[in-house]
């Protein structure tokens, strides 16, 4: 009797616990929800709910062509997440299945570049992206943006679980190399693509700084940007400025809850061999 005592407590501690978390990170949420429908001039009132519903922040918004600026960092991001899933796919695989000289020094160098900081590559990726006369353009910002080791560390880690045996079967049966890749290994990538692609995609969406360094003509800036020039002028339209953040997380949000259930699964498929 006391064990299932002790069981019952200890799962309502759980529960109270999890939901006192979960109330943390939705509050601030909520609370941008909730001052994007207030006027201006109360969006600094803490109440939980607006007293006078107004949508003059979302007017401003769209009147502000909001509507270009997530178009920009949309198709930047999806272009991103396609491209650099299939190269670091490929990438990964030839780590990981292949045979080569220098195949570890290549690994480890790939890995390296994960502890230089972007500040310090910079200057010399924009002076590089300059001289290709890639400024005010997508691929300046899109093309710096593929490589990734993440992604392929990830891959390799994945391809390494993969038994030998399917791969020697294959060869057996006459595949090719691109064959056996294609149509053995792809549609194995399932959980780890899908985990990839949602890092990818939030990490290009909420890219700030690249952008506004290669951008700065304004219908080329992405909605980080235009939500930074709402900030930095004297009048600062808070209410503007709380509806495009509510509008910049749609995305991430639709994402998040459809995939969420493939996260964890391709996380712990592509654990360290």
């Amino acid at each position: 009797m006391n064990n299932l005592n002790n069981k019952g407590r200890l799962y309502f501690t759980k529960i109270i616990s999890a939901s006192a978390i979960g109330y943390l990170f939705i509050l601030p949420i909520y609370m941008m929800v909730v001052s994007s429908l207030k006027p201006n001039a109360d969006v600094f009132d803490l109440a939980l709910l607006p007293k006078i519903v107004s949508f003059d922040g979302y007017r401003r918004v769209l009147d502000e062509n909001f509507l270009r600026y997530f178009g920009n960092s949309f198709f930047i991001a999806t272009t991103v997440t396609l491209v650099a899933l299939v190269f670091h796919a490929m990438a990964g695989y030839s780590l990981a299945r292949l045979n080569f000289g220098g195949k570890n020094l290549v690994f480890i160098w790939i890995l390296s570049t994960l502890m230089v900081p972007f500040s310090v590559i910079m200057i010399p990726l924009f002076i590089l992206v300059k001289n290709l006369n890639w400024l005010n353009t997508f691929q300046g910002v899109i093309v710096p943006a593929i490589p990734h080791a993440y992604g392929i560390f990830l891959f390799r880690q994945f391809f390494l679980t993969i038994p030998k045996e399917l791969e020697e079967a294959a060869k057996i049966d006459g595949c090719s190399l691109w064959k056996i890749f294609s149509r053995i290994f792809l549609p194995l990538i399932k959980p780890v693509a899908i985990t990839l692609a949602v890092a990818f995609f939030i990490a290009n969406w909420n890219n700030y700084l690249w952008p506004l360094i290669v951008n700065q003509q304004q219908h080329m800036w992405v909605l980080q940007v235009a939500i930074a020039c709402f900030i930095g002028r004297n009048d600062t339209p808070w209410d503007a400025v709380m509806a495009s953040g509510v509008i910049t997380i749609i995305p991430t949000v639709i994402i998040f809850f459809i995939l969420q259930k493939y996260l964890v699964e391709g996380i712990k498929m592509s654990g360290v061999k």
